[in-house]
């Protein structure tokens, strides 16, 4: 009897303990882990109960992706019944292949991808390729035709750009500030850019006197480089053709310095607040605008699709794309928008900018939109 007695106090502790470790595993938590100098967020859901789709950010800091292209992403990724993650590699291409391992640990079944190197990045794309992880290169081309690639058409905004700057100075000696060597889109638009100028190149109206890539974009790198050349050319610049508003901003400057700001045209895009403000004062001429929230939102539901199984080939919207090195790619391309000082109101309608910030320091009147 005794015996019976202690077997049923044991079994009722094991019970106990065995209903404290399953409400235990039951509970739902944050997960918010970094690999090495990378800040990783994820949403309050269990990543447990649910499909999670990963985000690797080559550099968070910069203004475009933080408040334009994050938060439709992770909207449209949580729409889709999955959980958001993310990675910010710090310009660093070491951090960011930790990092994509690092996401893929916590059992990301879907990458979205900001490449700092497309070509240093595809070891770590291969590999969650291998795992059945499927991986999209987000605004920069990756070279891996089992990636998808969603991104604007940087050709065809290398055109725009080029166009606006021709239409204001069809001759003279013009400056090329292009992007990053490691980013395919810095030659993307340069190729477009060269498109629209060559006849006039050929012609001998347009001599280019200064060409450069720029490293990581930087705009205090645009802004030596412009400086430079405008010594080397003892100021005799009539038009720049800079391929991002970060760029712009630095060619600016270089200009300002000169007193030749306002006078030499300098293209953009992006739609970066403080350029969309040099067009309205005449010191940028053109900036392409990319509306960063459709492309995040289609990354988002692309990424949502993925992870829950659709096959690339069945993305909505889906074309093929043919890569400089001849990839055959499935993709999405957005179409941009070049702003200039007579539609500068498309961005204010949007809601893109406000007319604050858009006409600091701009003289009433001097554009329609700023009164």
């Amino acid at each position: 009897m005794k015996r019976s007695m202690k077997l049923l106090i044991l079994l009722a502790v094991f019970a106990m303990i065995v209903a404290a470790c399953s409400s235990d595993s039951d509970d739902t938590t944050t997960t918010t882990a970094a690999a090495s100098g990378g800040d990783e967020t994820t949403t309050t859901e269990a990543m447990s109960d649910g499909l999670i789709v990963g985000v690797s950010w080559n550099n968070y800091n910069e203004e475009r992706w933080a408040k334009w292209d994050e938060p439709d992403m992770k909207a449209a990724i949580e729409a889709g019944g999955a959980t958001y993650i993310s990675a910010d590699a710090g310009s660093s291409v070491e951090q960011q292949l930790a990092d994509v391992e690092n996401l893929i640990s916590q059992g990301a079944q879907a990458l979205i991808i900001l490449a700092q190197d497309g070509t240093a990045i595809k070891p770590a794309v291969q590999s969650a390729i291998d795992q059945g992880i499927p991986v999209i290169a987000y605004d920069r081309l990756i070279e891996d035709p089992g990636a998808f690639y969603l991104s604007f058409d940087n050709v065809e905004v290398g055109r725009m750009q080029a166009q606006a700057i021709l239409d204001v100075v069809p001759a003279g000696n013009y400056v090329m500030i292009k992007g990053n060597a490691a980013d395919a889109n810095a030659d993307f638009l340069r190729g477009g850019q060269q498109e629209v100028l060559q006849a006039a190149i050929d012609a001998g109206d347009i001599v280019i006197v200064g060409e450069s890539y720029t490293d990581n974009w930087a705009p205090e790198v645009a802004q030596t480089n412009m400086e430079q050349f405008l010594t080397e050319n003892n100021n005799d610049v009539q038009a720049v053709v800079a391929s991002n508003d970060g760029m712009a901003g630095g060619v600016v400057a270089a200009l300002a310095a000169q007193g030749l700001d306002g006078v030499v045209p300098v293209s953009g895009q992006d739609g970066d607040a403080a350029a969309l403000n040099r067009v309205a004062l005449g010191t940028q001429t053109v900036d392409v605008w990319k509306d960063a929230r459709l492309l995040g939102k289609a990354a988002g539901e692309v990424a949502a699709l993925l992870a829950g199984g659709t096959a690339m080939e069945d993305v909505p919207s889906m074309v093929k794309f043919t890569t400089p090195e001849g990839n055959e790619m499935n993709s999405i391309l957005l179409s941009p928008q070049p702003i200039t000082q007579d539609n500068l109101d498309l961005v204010v309608t949007a809601g893109w900018i406000s007319v604050d910030d858009l006409c600091k320091d701009v003289e009433a009147g001097s554009v329609a939109v700023c009164p």
